[in-house]
């Protein structure tokens, strides 16, 4: 023990209480001559001294106790000032917040101006191997009873590092399939609303709950797996963006397995094919008759530098369900289909990044029936990156809808937004 930290602490000596008692047992001793005491009260005078004893011993260790927390505690703070002043990582720096936003006017039929999405990322690195990932959003400015929009937890998923080229994950997370459903940040992307394909094709946004698996090859290769909960299509219309359970109660009676391919050992280059199956996609609703899916998808997205201030772009997009079961058969709906072309060229300026596009789409949900029910569309437009996080967008759309289906031509302004 440190005598310097007891200096100040009346700590009762051992000495002291043996001087005590024998002084105590001296003057008895005087008062006896004169009287001597009986047994009895000689036996009272042995257990009062005793308790006394006792007491200095108790109050002793109390003392003793008493310095040790006192030390611990000046020794914890030191150390805490320490790593203060070392810039030692405390939890706030390992947690990273980010999100995104955007606000779109589109004229024609809609002619409307809405906050289309509002969206808060929030991540914590627990150590070098263990991650999380959330993401909440809020559609359409407004929740609730008679509200347009919705708020939605979009991603809460723990990544664990395997080795150097594996890594595992759990919870719920985007699905690996197709070019925006995991990247859909404005201004990574020409046009104010998304592309059709990867809306009504492939249901962007998607996410569901499950765990997966990634590993990372040398030469660009990156294979990804995931067993998680399925789509929940109604057995009246078949349409994949409707059977977004969302992962809010979800019915999980069929869950459906993802896997991807991708090869970006290219730069500027992604080429990526995605397949998921699910046995049954109606969950049950069409009694004895399952109605499993198939989706495949497959990608292109190219980024070129011509010169050091120009760059060209092309994105191409192909995605097609096929459903068995013959209440999708009777709807047209066993095959869907879909597919785009994106050029682009990018001019780098100093007083902010100016990038035009053209884009050809075709999608067909009921591409199993006998009738002409293509949608074709052609949108060009131009992005305008004031800041390389930060877009204001303009673009025209064509539409050629099927026989009796109104077109809806229109342009679209947007501004948005990442951080």
């Amino acid at each position: 023990m440190n005598r310097r930290l007891l200096s100040g602490v009346n700590v009762p000596r051992p000495k002291a209480v043996l001087g005590t008692s024998l002084v105590a047992l001296l003057t008895c001793s005087a008062a006896f001559a004169a009287d001597p005491p009986s047994r009895e009260e000689m036996w009272k005078v042995i257990q009062q001294q005793q308790k006394e004893i006792q007491a200095l011993r108790g109050n002793q260790k109390i003392t003793q106790k008493q310095v040790k927390q006192t030390k611990r505690a000046v020794e914890a703070t030191a150390d805490a000032m320490k790593n203060v002043g070392s810039g030692a990582q405390g939890w706030w720096d390992r947690t990273s917040i980010g999100g995104y936003g955007e606000v779109h006017y589109n004229a024609g039929n809609a002619d409307q101006i809405d906050v289309h999405r509002f969206v808060l990322f929030i991540g914590h690195e627990y150590n070098d191997d263990i991650r999380l990932f959330t993401e909440f959003e809020l559609e359409h400015a407004l929740a609730g009873d008679g509200a347009p929009g919705e708020v939605e937890l979009e991603q809460a998923w723990i990544e664990f590092d395997i080795n150097k080229q594996a890594s595992a994950r759990a919870g719920v997370f985007l699905m690996p399939i197709g070019i925006l459903n995991e990247t859909h940040e404005p201004p990574t992307f020409y046009g104010v609303e998304r592309n059709r394909i990867e809306n009504r094709i492939i249901p962007s946004t998607w996410w569901e709950a499950g765990a997966g698996l990634a590993y990372n090859m040398d030469n660009g290769l990156r294979l990804d797996a995931a067993l998680h909960s399925g789509l929940d299509m109604p057995n009246g219309n078949f349409l994949p963006r409707s059977g977004r359970q969302k992962v809010a109660e979800a019915t999980q009676r069929d869950p459906a397995v993802t896997g991807r391919i991708r090869y970006t050992g290219i730069p500027g280059l992604e080429i990526a094919s995605s397949v998921q199956y699910q046995s049954d996609v109606t969950q049950g609703d069409a009694g004895d008759t399952e109605s499993s899916a198939t989706l495949l998808e497959a990608h292109l997205d190219y980024k070129k530098p011509i010169s050091k201030n120009m760059e060209l772009g092309f994105r191409a997009l192909y995605a097609k369900w096929d459903i068995d079961g013959s209440a999708a058969a009777a709807l047209g709906r066993d095959k869907q289909f879909g597919y785009y072309v994106e050029p682009s060229i990018k001019f780098k300026r100093a007083s902010g990044d100016v990038g035009f596009f053209a884009r050809y789409s075709v999608d067909d949900n009921t591409d199993g029936d006998n009738t002409d029910s293509e949608f074709e569309e052609l949108a060009f437009g131009m992005n305008y990156w004031p800041h390389e996080n930060v877009v204001l967008k303009i673009d025209y759309q064509n539409q050629t809808p099927p026989t009796g289906t109104a077109e809806d031509d229109r342009i679209n302004i947007g501004i948005g937004f990442q951080y």
